[in-house]
C-alpha cells in the first residue's frame, strides 16, 4: 500500500515567509507588555492607583470638564473592551475618583464626571509613572529612538 501523501507542516514561525515579520511585531509588543506591566503597575499602585488605564481614565475624564464624557467616547478613545471598561469605571468610582450620571440609558451612554477627589490625581502619580516607564525604558533606547519607534507605533493605529 502506497503511503498517503504528507501535507506540509505550515511555516508558523520561520523567516522564509517574509510576511512573517507582521507575527513577529504582533507577538513582541504583546511580551513586552506584559513583561514591563507588572513592574509599572507595581509602582502606580505604590502612588494610589490600582491599575495603569486609571491613569488614563482620569486624565480623559478630568480633561473632558464640566460636561463629562460618555462612557462610550472613552471607549473609543482609549481603545478599551466595553466590558473592561465598565469593571475599571465601577473601581474607580468606588474609590470615589469619578461618579456616573444617573440616566440608565445603557451603560455606554452613561457620562462620567471627575469628582473633587479625583480631581488632580493624575498630576500626583504621574512623577511616579513617569520614573517607572523610563526605568524600563531608558536603558534599552536612546531618546533618537524612542521618537522613531513612537512614529512607527503611531501608525500601527486604527
Amino acid at each position: 500500500m502506497p503511503a498517503a501523501p504528507q501535507t506540509p507542516e505550515p511555516i508558523r514561525f520561520s523567516d522564509g515567509d517574509p510576511s512573517i515579520a507582521y507575527n513577529r511585531v504582533w507577538f513582541n509588543l504583546l511580551r513586552i507588555q506584559r513583561s514591563m506591566a507588572p513592574r509599572i503597575s507595581r509602582a502606580l499602585k505604590g502612588a494610589g492607583i490600582e491599575d495603569p488605564i486609571w491613569y488614563e481614565i482620569l486624565l480623559e475624564v478630568e480633561k473632558a470638564g464640566a460636561g463629562g464624557i460618555r462612557m462610550a467616547e472613552l471607549e473609543s478613545r482609549l481603545f478599551v473592551a466595553q466590558y473592561a471598561l465598565s469593571r475599571h469605571v465601577a473601581r474607580i468610582e468606588a474609590a470615589g475618583f469619578v461618579r456616573r450620571d444617573g440616566q440608565e440609558e445603557g451603560r455606554r451612554g452613561r457620562t462620567l464626571f471627575i469628582t473633587d477627589k479625583g480631581l488632580g490625581l493624575h498630576d500626583s502619580i504621574w512623577p511616579a509613572y513617569v520614573e517607572a516607564i523610563q526605568s524600563e525604558l531608558r536603558h534599552r533606547l536612546s531618546t533618537d529612538e524612542a521618537y522613531d519607534l513612537c512614529r512607527v507605533l503611531i501608525r500601527l493605529y486604527p
